[in-house]
């Protein structure tokens, strides 16, 4: 027995001897060999090491309007576990799709967030080649398992989209909206408190903020949700934007409490630097507003348009259709966020008229005086190329042909006199099949390369190559100033917002002379004719009574996709020129690229020149650019922006002295001495080239008069005053009318061809429609 206890307590003393020397043995490793490691590992536990984000600079335009900048956001995210808990679902549900719905369908939003706000912990099913005696035991486990799991829902569920950076507006909306549920969960439950958590939370943060939406949203770009720059000056000049983080260091306990005696380290950030463009945003919102109404009327497949500074190419204001608003960048279609100005190339049409008609006037082979036969010329291995209205206009001086855009006396100074070899060089200096330079992602260069002898005479009068907006703006802008191809560029300055010292600084820079001063004068001479002759200049709708604007039409032909012919219903338009012509402010450029003109393309005029006008008179107005009171070289002209007198009740001889002073031409339709009706009506807005039409008898009784040789336009619009109904076949204008019914019951039914009497379609070769 003594034995047994001996070797009982032996045995309970080695036992204890041993755990004492292994715990010996752990203290000695943990203290000194691994002591060093360990202290390395518990500090950084111990350790909070968070980033301090830096203010992302803002852009600014050249009046440092902000374009751009950070502001308080908020994001809401649901807890379907206490909402569900709470019994609160529908009411959630309700408030925050009111406050979140943006005018989309509140039906959609509405199942979205009851959708987040019961979402529920994902399942992983067994796998498919279990057996079923390990699915059996598996499924025992999972009965356990949802004993122990009280609660299937999820505990935090961010509302992305909607709820994702809101502003403060809805924010107060949305606290608002947690104290009602706060009071209806207490009117309930008391034990809940009167401010109990309600499953709905607000998270502050920063968002990136375009109080202009969608004004030169194409230059901009935007910042997504995470943040990161994605497109336009935002992703350009990230580097300088972006700023560099800082970082605050503290030791805290377990749950992440700062210490009482720990030591803060703060390492502040450096914020992002702030960009100035040469951007003016109210001359950048002219544009944007005179661009929606044709978007409004012609619906062309792309509008876009540039203004500049022709001294220095600094770009003024840019703008291309479809647009998007940066705010929600989620919206917008791939289209939307294209810059067609320096993205998309076009073959120009008549507004590259400009570098065969300087280059004429340098080489010394332009004889404004000089006569030539309109209508068609032959060139080598090809059929004639025609004018635009296939006829042309007799023998004309060349003068004559430029204010009337004829294709045939540009092949004439391009391809006869001066040679395609100095019109591919001309084509050259002016920046043509090169990128400019500017300041942008994404520009394209064009293509000029023209392998045939037909090409060369079709690029005289802007066919067979092709051309960005951005280009075209350059060379009117070195005629402009006097013959100096400047580099566009929108980036001005780069400056510290702490300091406001400037960081970086662009300067204008010349990069070729394609003429000479002299000549640039001379062009601008010549162009302010084509705008300011109210009766032969194509461009006279872009006319501003007491400026002097220097400009041209351009209507192009477009390639049919996978062909080689051209498409007789497709057309880029377009108008490009600058004022004032004196000393040049603004040089600007449209283009239209396929406006519905209802395979009329005489309407064409109506869409790019009137947009042009209205933006350069509101542009000239705010620079302060004062109306000047020389008289143009040209014929008298009339302003623009007319409204149709009243006429109506006048004796015809009254209402012809009133028209006439309003520099308007007038039709009387019947026999009578006394105006009943007029059309366009009273206080219509109207442009020089409108006629009146004046009913001097009822319109019932009046007889149609011949119509042959009006365009479908005028018709109509004498139609509509005589109460007729009008049918219509072909293009161009009246050859044939027929008059059918009486009364107001009269049909008119009118065939259309080309000026020349017959009824053709349009020939698939290269050709430009009219101006």
């Amino acid at each position: 027995m003594v034995k047994k206890i001996k070797m009982r307590s032996l045995l309970i003393g080695g036992v204890f001897t041993l755990l004492f020397i292994i715990f010996v043995g752990r203290v000695f490793w943990i203290q000194g060999v691994k002591a060093n490691k360990l202290l390395s590992e518990v500090q950084q536990i111990w350790e909070t090491d968070r980033e301090v984000p830096a203010q992302r600079g803002k852009i600014v335009d050249r009046e440092s309007r902000v374009l751009a900048e950070e502001v308080p956001a908020y994001s809401i995210s649901v807890n379907p576990s206490l909402i569900n808990q709470l019994d609160i679902l529908d009411g959630v549900t309700e408030g925050l799709t009111e406050i979140l719905k943006d005018g989309q369908d509140s039906s959609e939003l509405k199942e979205k967030i009851r959708g987040l706000a019961t979402k529920k912990r994902t399942v992983v099913p067994p796998a498919e080649n279990q057996t079923d005696a390990g699915a059996s035991a598996d499924k025992g486990k999972d009965d356990k398992k949802d004993k122990k799991l009280v609660d299937p829902y999820l505990k935090n569920v961010e509302v992305n989209n909607e709820g994702k950076n809101i502003d403060k507006a809805k924010a107060d909306q949305v606290n608002a909206l947690i104290k009602k549920l706060q009071a209806e969960v207490y009117a309930k439950e008391k034990k809940y408190g009167e401010k109990a958590d309600v499953g709905i939370n607000i998270k502050t943060g920063k968002k990136r903020f375009y109080p202009g939406n969608n004004l030169a949203a194409q230059i901009i770009g935007y910042t997504n949700r995470e943040g990161k720059a994605s497109v336009g000056i935002e992703a350009q000049m990230d580097e300088y934007l972006k700023g560099t983080p800082g970082s605050i260091s503290y030791k805290s306990d377990s749950k992440g409490v700062e210490l009482v005696q720990s030591k803060t380290v703060l390492v502040p950030p450096v914020n992002g630097k702030d960009v100035k463009l040469t951007i003016d945003s109210k001359i950048q919102y002219y544009m944007e507003s005179a661009l929606s109404k044709v978007m409004d009327e012609w619906k062309p497949k792309s509008l876009m348009a540039i203004a500049a500074d022709p001294k220095t190419m600094e770009i003024l204001g840019m703008t291309s259709f479809p647009n998007y608003n940066p705010n929600e960048f989620w919206k917008a279609a791939e289209q939307g966020q294209t810059n067609h100005n320096i993205q998309s190339q076009y073959e120009p049409g008549s507004t590259f008229k400009l570098v065969t008609l300087a280059a004429a006037i340098e080489e010394g082979v332009f004889d404004p005086g000089a006569w030539f036969k309109s209508g068609s010329v032959q060139v080598e291995g090809r059929k004639p190329v025609y004018d635009h209205n296939r006829i042309g206009w007799g023998n004309i001086q060349y003068l004559m042909g430029l204010k009337k855009s004829s294709n045939v006396a540009f092949v004439n100074l391009g391809y006869k006199m001066l040679g395609t070899e100095k019109l591919a060089q001309y084509i050259d200096k002016f920046g043509f099949g090169k990128k400019t330079g500017i300041d942008l992602y994404g520009e394209v260069a064009g293509k000029t390369k023209l392998p045939y002898q037909v090409d060369y005479a079709a690029a005289t009068y802007g066919q067979a190559l092709t051309a960005t907006a951005i280009q075209q703006a350059a060379a009117y802008g070195a005629v402009a100033n006097g013959g100096k191809l400047m580099q566009p560029y929108v980036v001005k300055e780069i400056i510290d917002p702490a300091t406001k010292e400037i960081v970086q600084e662009t300067k204008p820079k010349v990069v070729g002379q394609p003429v000479s001063e002299a000549t640039a004068n001379k062009v601008g001479e010549y162009l302010e004719q084509v705008v300011s002759d109210q009766v032969d200049g194509t461009g006279k709708d872009a006319y501003i009574e007491g400026y002097r604007i220097a400009g041209k039409t351009g209507t192009a032909n477009k390639v049919i996709p996978g062909q080689k012919g051209y498409s007789p219903d497709k057309w880029v338009i377009s108008f490009a020129g600058y004022a004032p012509v004196e000393d040049p402010r603004i040089v600007l450029i449209i283009i239209a690229d396929e406006p519905q003109l209802g395979g009329v393309y005489t309407r064409g005029h109506y869409v790019a020149a009137p947009a042009f006008r209205e933006i350069m008179l509101n542009s000239l107005r705010y620079l302060g650019v004062p109306s000047s009171k020389t008289q143009t070289t040209a014929a008298p002209v009339q302003n623009n922006a007319l409204k149709a007198p009243e006429l109506e009740g006048l004796t015809t001889a009254q209402a012809k002295e009133a028209a006439g002073r309003a520099g308007l031409e007038v039709e009387i339709l019947g026999q009578g001495t006394k105006v009943i009706t007029q059309f366009p009506k009273p206080g219509t807005e109207i442009g020089p080239y409108q006629k009146l039409y004046l009913a001097v008898q009822p319109p019932g009784e009046v007889a149609v008069p011949d119509l042959k040789g009006k365009s479908l336009r005028e018709v109509m619009e004498l139609c509509s005053l005589l109460g007729i109904r009008t049918a219509s076949s072909g293009e161009g204008y009246v050859v044939t009318q027929t008059l059918q019914g009486e009364g107001d019951q009269r049909l008119l039914t009118v065939q259309l061809a080309p000026p020349g009497g017959e009824v053709v379609t349009p020939p698939k070769e290269k050709y430009e429609a009219p101006e």
